[in-house]
């Protein structure tokens, strides 16, 4: 066995480095090569490593870092329009397996209390193989927001199970109960609700992509501390950590870049090599009692957690490369079967044939899950490559700031967005802002922010009459939909009866819903009521126009004076949509001359009198 750390240090670097080329070679999934690597270095293989503490330590924050990143990556809108399901797979994918490992763990001679917790143990699963459909990048699909979901609820109703069996609670009466759920609910209150708070309090005083990794790490580690402490496990608090964080930390910010480099390229594979550590490979010799379990638990595992995939497809309608993607997804075990079958063993529920077999399963499954997610989300990402994007993202963008230099915002806010290459720049001032909007064609963003982005709560998006009509308006509720997936804000439009239709629709469409509000904004006149209902947290996004297009009113000239005296202590977006070009722009009023800006003057000077004489009226009447 090697002693020295410097050589533990370069033989895990190394294998951190070769494993994922040799793997990429023979086309077998990277977290497969890993455990085996665990298995051939590790105490029952070469012994040339035992598994320190270091390592161990550092693979117990991969394991938390697993349930933190598939917490954080959820989009927001996306799960709260699939939340009915994920809690119905959520039951289907605990219940099933739960029910057949009992059934299977008492034929094989089990008493009850063993087979209750082997039963949870099925039901609980770990999205070991996420990494997989981040990196095809199908993590937005339906079929893994509802996996990530049903996740939540497995894992909580094993955990609980473990923790109602490892407190006693069937034999000492109602005093554990009692005290299991006080502890369960300080933990939720201080994971979903006091973290977040202490989070965005930080972001807000310090901004930079370091101190905010720190901070988002060192939360996932007292939420593991206080699930544990809960009676729950570390995992499960590490998931809701990431739920908490979500729309603090988005999934494109630099903050995120870092959290996904360091545990991707260090916590992960040792976590996997950890789990091979533990693989004892003489035990398929040892006797047929161990083999025979972890036969039982293998294909029990697979049947229970493939049935529930069935049937989510069947009760949501879903193609069967969504089915696929999900059992792909929930059947690897790992984090949670770790736990549970090792607080078993050491409280005495389990024996150590069922320790060792529970460790053989980890590794099959960790092997076929790894396959059928890689094969699932290639399919999937295909056929998401095939299918036009409605809201472009890759036309040309220009982004620029008034009165300073805010190089870092706009080049975050372009990357949050989902902006390609966007120019920027920082203009002197709103003349200078304006001869350049309106000397280009471009989709233009003028952006001022006034807290750092990932906390803003609310997006008032003011869009004004005929908006829709637009040559590009698609493309800015897109960056509008795109914005507010990546920071978790609410969306209030705020618009007449007409185009509320339209952003209605859009809101609607199938992969690119939005959950929004609105409120009722006859004209551009009435945009200062916003003001008014603006809190610290919200952000406003104005629709503008230039002139001689379909939206365009002569009010929006005053926009820089209205921002500057009624909005300047919020972050606040002007979004100019691309101008379209060597065509004529019909006029919405007579159906065939193009609107120029004098006619609009002329409307709007002409309805301000109408509605002058109206208000007048009844006064005059009365005198």
């Amino acid at each position: 066995m090697i002693t020295n750390p410097l050589v533990i240090i370069a033989i895990v670097l190394a294998t951190i480095l070769l494993v994922p080329m040799a793997c990429r070679k023979v086309r077998m999934p990277s977290i497969v090569g890993f455990i085996i690597v665990g298995i051939i270095v590790g105490p029952y293989g070469a012994h040339l490593i035992d598994g320190g503490d270091a390592i161990q330590a550092l693979g117990k924050i991969g394991m938390l870092y697993i349930m933190l990143q598939a917490g954080i990556e959820v989009d927001i809108n996306d799960f709260r329009q699939q939340r009915t399901r994920s809690v119905i797979y959520g039951f289907y994918s605990f219940i099933f397996p739960f029910v057949l490992g009992l059934v299977t763990s008492l034929l094989l001679g089990f008493d009850g209390v063993t087979s209750v917790l082997m039963g949870a143990m099925y039901g609980s699963h770990t999205l070991m193989t996420y990494p997989i459909v981040s990196r095809y990048g199908v993590q937005k699909n339906p079929s893994v927001h509802i996996a990530i979901g049903g996740t939540m609820l497995s894992i909580t109703l094993a955990l609980l199970v473990l923790a109602i069996l490892k407190s006693n609670f069937v034999y000492t009466g109602q005093l554990s109960a009692w005290r299991l759920i006080g502890r369960i609910v300080l933990t939720l209150i201080l994971i979903l609700g006091v973290f977040p708070w202490l989070a965005k309090r930080f972001f807000k005083r310090w901004s930079d992509a370091t101190s905010g990794f720190l901070v988002v790490m060192t939360l996932m580690v007292f939420s593991a501390l206080l699930a544990d402490w809960a009676g729950l496990d570390g995992i499960l608090g590490a998931f809701l950590c990431g739920v908490s964080l979500n729309r603090l930390v988005p999934n494109l910010s630099p903050v995120m870049q870092r959290i996904n480099f360091v545990g991707n390229n260090l916590f992960v594979p040792l976590f996997l090599m950890g789990v091979g550590f533990m693989i004892d490979i003489t035990l398929l010799w040892d006797g047929w009692m161990t083999i025979i379990i972890a036969i039982v638990m293998i294909a029990t595992k697979l049947a229970g957690k493939w049935l529930a995939a069935w049937l989510a497809q069947k009760s949501f309608q879903l193609q069967p490369v969504e089915r696929q993607l999900m059992f792909g997804l929930t059947h690897a075990t790992a984090a949670g079967t770790l736990a549970i079958v090792t607080i078993g063993y050491e409280s005495g529920i389990f024996s150590a044939e069922i320790l060792n077999a529970a460790v053989l399963m980890i590794l099959v499954l960790c092997t076929s899950a790894s396959f059928v997610t890689e094969y699932a989300a290639k399919r999937l990402a295909l056929q998401e490559e095939a299918r036009l994007e409605a809201d472009k993202t890759d036309n040309s963008w220009s982004l620029m700031t008034v009165g300073e230099n805010r190089h870092y915002e706009l080049k975050e806010l372009g990357e949050l967005s989902e902006l390609l290459d966007p120019d920027i720049a920082s203009q002197e001032d709103w003349t200078e802002a304006m001869n350049m909007i309106n000397h280009q064609s471009k989709a233009s963003i003028i952006y001022h922010p006034n807290q750092p982005i990932n906390t803003i709560n609310r997006l008032l998006v003011a869009v004004p009459r005929y908006a829709e009509k637009e040559h590009d308006f698609i493309t800015c509720f897109g960056l509008v939909r795109r914005l507010s997936s990546q920071i978790g804000a609410k969306v209030v439009f705020f618009t007449n009866e007409d185009t509320q239709k339209t952003l209605q629709a859009f809101c609607r469409r199938k992969g690119k819903f939005l959950r929004a509000s609105y409120r009722e904004m006859e004209d551009w006149e009435d945009v200062l009521m916003i003001a008014k209902q603006m809190t610290q947290d919200d952000m406003i996004v104005m629709i503008n126009a230039r002139p001689s297009t379909p939206s365009y009113n002569p009010l929006f000239e005053q926009v820089p004076d209205m921002l500057s005296r009624f909005f300047s202590d919020h972050s606040y977006m002007v979004v100019y949509p691309e101008q379209a070009t060597g065509a004529a722009v019909p006029d919405l009023l007579t159906g065939d001359q193009t609107q120029t800006s004098r006619m609009w003057k002329i409307v709007s000077a002409v309805k301000r009198w109408v509605l002058s004489f109206q208000q007048r009226g009844p006064k005059d009447q009365t005198t």
